[in-house]
């Protein structure tokens, strides 16, 4: 499809949109009106692409792709879509000739509530390769009525506030009632044979109504669009007796309890309230994905049989792993499969990511929970269960390898075992993260059945993330390389040729000191806060969490503090560090970090013996379009987590692209960064998983307590504290437990920032440095992640630009039959 419109027609239409949607003329609309003009502009032109873009994979029978994530932290929809459609200039034109500016209207947009970290942004990538390269997809979430939380620092201490992001969001959404389906939870099961009929009969069920919501990504230059599909909960019931009898609240409660379903991202679990919330969430959007999957596809061919053939459903991570179940029952309960025949259909058809090695993120649900919230999912995993275990018997393994292996055990519903029972394949998402599947987490699976497991590193949405938050270094790329690298980050590589062109390496800096001056401005704004764009921005920005240390950075900055106090005239190169994170709203630990940074930093900041050399930045309510900004300003880029903690990361990559130097462990995807740039171009510190390993089991961090002046006179500094605020927590944890091992690795961190600082003053250097990163970040595109997606895990094929039909067998299903 042509998405090109003269620039008379798209004034046209804006104009006309005014006047139809929001009853305004030009002269009367808010700023807030006109974007939401044009972004309904840009709607319509994606919802007829995507129609004619599935059209022509129907007619040749392609394989689709379903991806399904409990978040999709897109952004801000409307530059990026202008961007790959190849129209912003167009609309910048036709705005400027109504007398706007389309920069101003950029501003109007909230960032989508859809997701939290680093999970959901890589599916918002995900949909923008899938697109790009012609695979026909569809991703499926939650509509959230509130995002993970506003941020809001006070005194130090994060305080969560609502994030009313859909008001100004759902412009981009297509609601379609008509898709609406029905989603039962509670209750209990009956079930009988009639003959040869199984029936099943859920009984005293609670009904919610799963009402879809269709948001649009295009791909670069159009080729394709992918539609993610978000599902708001709904109730259409209504006790009139009750409200007749005075009994209001009750009345309402029904609809009110069916609503909170969708209404925040990520919920509270640490109350029985909390985790059936979680659970029901969970199973909401798998029961509601699986009937729309598979409503589309008989509907169009009248079986199941060929599902594998020409689907592809990708659970990322243990979230919507409830799917497996729920296909079984539709399968079984709906469609008269016997349970082999279904059971073959789900493990060809399904296929499952893991994203971490952290205990906590491998859920387990309760029994007694489970079964009340969800009976006929519990039956069919207690079947699952018992076919496996049975299976795994008949093998030969061991006992107590089976019962670890076991979806059902101890009391409790384990998902990712359920997820590696039941998927054909189960990737991690950096090379050192699959290995540690096999060799730990999933290593009795593993040593049983090897041809399941395989390695996807992540990518990351290289045009967003470079030309568009970027466009002073794709212009200078896209001047040396050409365009090309734009659909194949590979070309990034001839950068390389330029390594020691003293004239590139001057533009790269002139480039990266324009970046740090905007962001200078934004702190300024924001923190009231002077910075030297002269200075090493040094940036650490993710969720908070131990395992990722940023209270590693944080001892580190207050042990050059007071080096800095007692020499105050010794030579130091200034630095600037920067934070931004969220930490969970239950997460103690990880918000008395955030408060040791915050006042830490006031501390420095406001302390005149110092404060003209290192300045401390937390930049507060971390998102996508604050990455934007900050991304292409930062000169050393922290990964710090523990070897064998982070399964990959993508804030590395998106540093990388952007000329960060990478200071870090050999962690996730640090290890293959390492590999693409070579032992100068990366600043490595600290042990390998290998030795972490090793060492942990002895591990005592008083040894280094007491074996670095260094540290013992940070750490005692923490209980003296700052801002009149102790901070014994942090450090009795390091003395007595320190689980992510921060005073092991504090000495070998504080010799590379050292390293860092001595290869920043060196200007030429350090800007070859620069440039050997972003020449070598091609391979970290997700357009090379979803290719291998697609050829080793869903067996896809993209759109062929030359459609040709082929003719699909059919066997039609009769509903309500299954053989014992």
């Amino acid at each position: 499809m042509n998405y090109r419109q003269p620039v008379g027609k798209i004034k046209e239409t804006i104009l006309s949109t005014l006047d139809r949607v929001f009853g305004v003329s030009l002269e009367n609309a808010t700023d807030e009106q006109c974007y939401k003009a044009v972004a309904l502009t840009v709607r319509d032109l994606m919802a007829a692409g995507r129609s004619e873009y599935m059209a022509e994979a129907e007619k040749t029978h392609t394989k689709q792709v379903y991806y399904l994530c409990m978040e999709f932290l897109l952004g801000r929809s409307l530059k990026n879509n202008l961007f790959n459609l190849g129209i912003e200039g167009d609309f910048r034109k036709a705005l400027g000739e109504l007398g706007l500016k389309l920069d101003c209207l950029y501003e109007q947009e909230p960032d989508a509530g859809l997701g939290n970290g680093g999970l959901g942004r890589l599916a918002a990538c995900f949909l923008d390769a899938l697109a790009t390269q012609g695979y026909p997809a569809t991703g499926y979430s939650l509509r959230y009525e509130y995002g993970i939380f506003r941020q809001k620092l006070v005194d130090g201490w994060q305080t969560e506030l609502p994030d009313f992001w859909l008001p100004g969001g759902k412009i981009w959404m297509q609601a379609v009632p008509e898709k609406s389906v029905e989603v039962r939870f509670n209750g209990h099961i009956e079930e009988f044979w009639n003959n040869q009929y199984h029936v099943v009969n859920h009984k005293d069920f609670t009904k919610v109504t799963a009402v879809p919501y269709d948001m649009y990504v295009a791909g670069m230059d159009g080729r394709g669009i992918s539609r993610l599909r978000v599902w708001a909960a709904s109730s259409t019931e209504f006790d009139m007796k009750l409200f007749n009898s005075g009994d209001y609240l009750r009345a309402m409660e029904q609809n009110a309890m069916a609503e909170v379903i969708t209404k925040v991202l990520y919920p509270e679990d640490n109350h029985m309230e909390g985790k059936s919330l979680r659970l029901s969430q969970q199973y909401f959007l798998v029961s509601a994905t699986i009937q729309d999957i598979i409503r589309r596809h008989l509907f169009k061919y009248s079986t199941l049989d060929n599902l594998p053939d020409l689907v592809a459903i990708h659970l990322n991570d243990t979230h919507p792993v409830l799917a497996i179940p729920e296909m079984m029952r539709v399968m079984l309960d709906e469609c008269g499969y016997g349970w082999d025949a279904a059971w073959d259909i789900v493990t060809r058809t399904v296929a499952y990511t893991n994203h971490t090695v952290m205990k906590e993120a491998l859920e387990c649900w309760g029994v007694e929970l489970f079964k009340s919230r969800l009976p006929r999912i519990y039956q069919l995993v207690e079947e699952i269960n018992r076919r496996f275990c049975a299976q795994m018997h008949e093998k030969g393994v061991d006992g107590y390898k089976v019962g670890r292996m076991a979806p059902l055990n101890d009391g409790y519903v384990k998902m990712a075992n359920l997820a590696v029972v039941s998927s054909h394949s189960v990737n991690g998402v950096s090379q050192l993260h699959s290995n540690i599947l096999k060799n730990t987490v999933f290593n009795d699976f593993y040593t049983e059945m090897p041809e399941k497991f395989t390695n996807v590193t992540n990518g990351i949405a290289h045009r967003r993330w470079l030309n568009q938050a970027n466009p002073g270094l794709s212009k200078l790329i896209t001047g040396l390389i050409g365009d090309g690298y734009l659909h194949d980050a590979a070309q990034l590589q001839k950068l390389a040729r330029y390594a020691d062109d003293a004239s590139v390496l001057e533009q790269m800096a002139k480039v990266k000191r324009e970046n740090k001056l905007r962001l200078a401005e934004y702190i300024k704004r924001e923190n009231c806060l002077d910075v030297d764009p002269d200075s090493i921005f040094d940036v650490q920005v993710k969720r908070m969490h131990e395992y990722k240390r940023q209270h590693l950075n944080a001892l580190h900055i207050l042990s050059v503090y007071q080096w800095l106090r007692e020499n105050p005239d010794a030579e130091f190169t200034p630095h600037t560090y920067i934070f931004g994170a969220k930490a969970a709203p239950g997460y103690y630990f990880a918000k008395q970090m955030i408060r040791l940074i915050v006042d830490l930093g006031n501390t420095i900041n406001n302390d005149p013996r110092v404060n003209q050399k290192m300045r401390v930045v937390y930049l507060e309510d971390y998102r996508v379009t604050l990455a934007e900004l900050l991304t292409p300003a930062a000169d050393l880029s922290e990964q710090i987590s523990l070897a064998g903690t982070e399964a990959s990361g993508t804030s590395n990559m998106k540093f990388m692209i952007n000329g960060a130097v990478t200071i870090g462990t050999l962690d996730g995807a640090n290890v293959e960064i390492h590999d693409a740039v070579g032992d100068d171009n990366i600043l490595l510190f600290g042990m390998t998983a290998a030795e972490v390993d090793a060492l942990k089991p002895n591990y005592d961090p008083r040894t280094y307590f007491n074996g670095s002046p260094a540290i013992k006179q940070a750490v005692e500094e923490l209980n003296t504290g700052f801002c009149c605020v102790k901070f014994n927590d942090i450090a009795d944890s390091l003395l007595n437990h320190d689980p992510y091992m921060v005073l092991a690795d504090f000495d070998s961190y504080a010799n590379a920032q050292k390293r860092a600082e001595a290869l920043y003053g060196d200007a030429k250097g350090w800007q070859r440095m620069c440039l050997v990163n972003t020449a070598n970040a091609g391979r970290f595109a997700a357009d090379r992640a979803i290719r291998e997606y697609a050829e080793k895990i869903w067996h896809a094929q993209p759109l062929p630009e030359e459609a040709v039909k082929q003719e699909v067998p059919v066997r039609r299903v009769r509903p309500g039959r299954k053989s014992k």
